[in-house]
């Protein structure tokens, strides 16, 4: 599915509207949103502009000491590319997440949520910068998740690649206007998302992030 975004989403917002069966949203540069995500349920997650990250986490609604783990995942796919097929296991090597389609086929799941530390660490940056850990531990705590339950995000359409030494690289995202990849629920999940805050990940302009359950 490819929807060409234009005047900041308008035709996502206006396109299947009467479908009661399905609930879109766009989030604004530099901000993120908490939901809960029953299992069956569909989550797409749309690069409206084109070259904008999305940070997704996950946790299971009746016990939120399971989240989402980057490392199972990698260790059960045997790679660190996921893409439509692969699973997301959780922490207890439960499946949380299948992806089911993927436009794109480069996400990220080594890195951690840009938080303040990150700004201040690599961009050398002591000034109040908008963050994704920020914006999710912000969204989260409604649902009972405190900041330190926060793992490693799923970092939709972010390009790392890893050099012969072992350097990540940071690269501008494949994705382009209207890209977009479809995630099923597994089991009853409290989801976590947002537009990426971090300069060097969306090539060093802040985009919106569109989203639907279906």
């Amino acid at each position: 599915m490819r929807l060409v975004a234009t005047a900041l989403g308008r035709r996502f917002q206006a396109s299947h509207g009467d479908n009661k069966d399905m609930n879109r949203k766009i989030l604004a540069p530099q901000t993120g949103t908490a939901f809960e995500l029953t299992a069956g349920q569909q989550l797409r997650v749309i690069d409206l502009e084109g070259e904008q990250v999305a940070d997704l986490i996950a946790f299971n609604a009746t016990d939120k000491s399971e989240w989402l783990s980057s490392g199972r995942s990698i260790d059960y796919a045997n790679r660190i590319y996921l893409t439509k097929g692969d699973i997301l296991y959780s922490n207890r090597s439960r499946p949380m997440l299948t992806i089911v389609e993927d436009d794109v086929g480069r996400h990220d799941f080594l890195l951690t949520p840009c938080s303040p530390e990150t700004f201040q660490i690599i961009y050398k940056n002591h000034a109040p910068h908008p963050s994704c850990f920020a914006n999710l531990a912000t969204h989260l705590a409604p649902f009972g998740i405190a900041p330190d339950s926060i793992p490693t995000t799923f970092n939709i359409f972010m390009n790392v690649e890893v050099a012969e030494n072992g350097e990540l690289k940071i690269l501008p995202p494949r994705s382009k206007a209207g890209d977009s990849i479809l995630l099923r629920a597994e089991m009853d999940l409290i989801v976590g998302l947002t537009a990426c805050s971090a300069e060097m990940s969306n090539n060093y302009r802040f985009k919106p992030i569109g989203f639907e359950i279906t």
